[in-house]
């Protein structure tokens, strides 16, 4: 069941019986108990998320380890699932999306982010391995909030994290 709509179910279940138990919940879904508690604790979880997409690579592990450690609440999905389907389940804060690792121009899919209704307003941060300066340009140009290169200094990237939540409540 597509998370959104899980999410939207479970949220059903809720208001229909308050006193309803996480089994009860799993037994009328029929999916797995434990995956009724994440789902459930996502939903209260009101930390500041961050989307990091990409194939999984290292750098991502990393990047989730230092944005963790600011207690952000960090999801890194890989590029098997489209960015919009993710950005829509997920509903992020901050869209992080790696250039070098995605099947598809990231360029371009950040663009898409900007021009779609539903998300245009979520600020999205490009990075890349490449540290030229034609990339960056191309990075603002596709309506990327932020732009920043791999290897990345944990201090500067917490900064610029920081920053762009910052800019996007006002």
């Amino acid at each position: 069941m597509y998370t959104i709509n899980l999410d939207r179910e479970i949220l059903k279940l809720i208001k229909e019986k308050p006193e309803i138990s996480e089994r009860d919940i799993a037994r009328t879904l029929s999916i797995n108990e434990e995956l009724v508690k994440v789902r459930i604790a996502n939903l209260q979880d009101i930390r500041e998320k961050i989307l990091i997409m990409g194939n999984g690579h290292n750098s991502h592990y990393n990047l989730k380890n230092v944005l963790e450690a600011e207690n952000y609440n960090v999801v890194a999905i890989s590029d098997s699932l489209s960015v919009l389907e993710a950005v829509n389940a997920e509903r992020p804060d901050l869209v992080l999306l790696d250039t070098a690792f995605l099947n598809k121009d990231g360029f371009e899919i950040c663009k898409q982010l900007k021009a779609n209704p539903k998300c245009w307003w979520i600020p999205v941060m490009l990075l890349s391995e490449k540290n030229k300066e034609e990339d960056s340009v191309k990075a603002f140009k596709s309506g990327a909030d932020d732009y920043f290169t791999a290897p990345f200094n944990s201090l500067e990237l917490k900064a610029r994290v920081g920053m762009v939540l910052r800019r996007s409540r006002i």
